[in-house]
């Protein structure tokens, strides 16, 4: 960024836009520093709010609901520079890495799917900025600044922005009993729910330790880098970076947030019983279908195969038929592995593949493990009809089309158009 203005003028500048924002998110009733989170409200245009009235094509549906939003200023880019009388001007100066911030949604350290990109639009709606809605990071290599530098002073010249960060839940159609003792679908916060990570767009400038600056600011970050309270003793190196004192040091190592382990390759573990895990199974087997086309698993020489829609015959050997093993149930919801009689796999999601939108649902030895874990959304007593969640990656099951052989896959909010809604179905 190329200023023509002094550095004085400019702090000025930048704390009036900063005082604005500030108080842009204040009359909103959301933090503005990480000391503090204050739940968020509805954002303009979510699709759902809890207690509002579903259908049962919603039953394989999901979409978020924002929890809390905290807003800090965050350091990225930073050096000390000390200019004389004789070095004044334009200056290109390179800063070298503070922070690093990368967008994320739940347990895989990015942004997948649909749901993720609703849940940050709803962020920025919720703290009136305008945030990162898909997967990007702040730089992590040293980044130059051009400066016209016009008074000899001590600078810190820096990149940051304001990393926003917060929780979420999902609402899910499921049935509720009402005080009358009739019952409804309607959307209930899910039982799951996750953390998130986005930021704001990148600013840069320069500050001086005698620059009025506002507190909880951007440029107050770069400030408290700058450790004023030596500043006298720059006087005494020459022109250009000035070495980071022991304070500056620290503060810069405190800023560095631990590694991010969501953007690790090591694979989801296990973290069942054993290699074979021991089911207690209702002895009631399902078809889960849609009409003429139950899934099942793809056939017993396929073994890498997966779940598919399939019309039952003879020849099905129970591969279209489930039992549901281990359940309970909370608040309404139940939670079950998913047993098929005839491969005596569970259904899961593929470990390497549990952040990928749309992997294909699949059978393996049954561990007990959180991939292998669902949650089923019902609808009123007397209706047969279902919405089937991962517990692990929080996505819905659904299909592309009505077809034979169309595989199950996973979608992070669903299928909008009812594909995700089945049939449990006794047999």
């Amino acid at each position: 960024m190329r200023s023509t203005r002094p550095a004085r003028r400019t702090g000025r500048a930048l704390t009036a836009a900063a005082a604005a924002a500030t108080c842009a998110v204040t009359a909103l009733g959301l933090a503005v520093s990480p000391a503090a989170a204050a739940p968020a409200k509805p954002a303009a245009g979510q699709v759902a709010e809890p207690g509002q009235g579903c259908t049962a094509a919603d039953l394989g549906q999901r979409h978020p609901i924002i929890k809390s939003v905290e807003v800090s200023p965050t350091i990225t880019h930073f050096t000390g520079w000390y200019v004389t009388q004789g070095t004044t001007g334009t200056q290109t100066v390179t800063t070298t890495t503070q922070t690093t911030i990368s967008v994320s949604v739940g347990f895989n350290g990015s942004v997948q799917g649909s749901f993720a990109t609703e849940a940050l639009g709803m962020v920025g709606a919720s703290a009136g900025l305008n945030v990162q809605v898909n997967y990007s990071s702040t730089s992590t290599a040293s980044q130059s600044i051009t400066w016209n530098f016009r008074e000899p002073g001590y600078y810190g010249l820096y990149k940051g922005t304001k990393k926003v960060t917060g929780t979420y839940g999902s609402l899910n159609c499921n049935r509720v009993q009402q005080d009358d003792g009739s019952w409804a679908l309607k959307w209930i916060e899910g039982p799951d729910s996750g953390s998130y990570t986005t930021y704001t767009t990148l600013q840069e400038g320069a500050v001086r330790c005698e620059d009025q600056v506002p507190a909880n600011s951007i440029m107050r970050k770069a400030q408290e880098l700058l450790d004023c309270t030596s500043a006298a003793a720059k006087t005494e190196h020459p022109a250009g970076a000035v070495a980071p004192t022991a304070k500056q040091l620290r503060d810069r190592r405190a800023q560095r947030p631990a590694p991010n382990r969501g953007t690790s390759t090591e694979q989801p573990k296990a973290t069942g019983r054993s290699a074979q895990a021991a089911l207690a199974c209702r002895p009631v087997s399902y078809k889960i279908a849609v009409p003429g086309q139950p899934l099942s698993w793809g056939g017993p020489l396929l073994a890498d195969d997966g779940v598919r829609l399939r019309p039952s015959s003879i020849f099905s050997a129970h591969l279209d038929n489930w039992r549901l093993c281990n359940v309970t149930e909370h608040n309404g919801v139940l939670e079950a592995s998913l047993w098929n009689w005839g491969n005596g796999g569970c259904a899961t999601i593929a470990p390497q593949n549990a952040s990928t939108e749309q992997a294909v649902l699949m059978t393996v030895p049954c561990t007990e493990d959180d991939l292998q874990r669902f949650y089923i959304y019902r609808d009123v007593p007397g209706s047969d009809k279902i919405g089937v969640q991962n517990k692990y990656t929080g996505s819905m099951m659904g299909h592309d089309r009505y077809a034979d052989g169309e595989f199950i896959r996973q979608y992070s909010s669903g299928r909008q158009d009812g594909t995700g809604t089945y049939s449990l179905i006794g047999v």
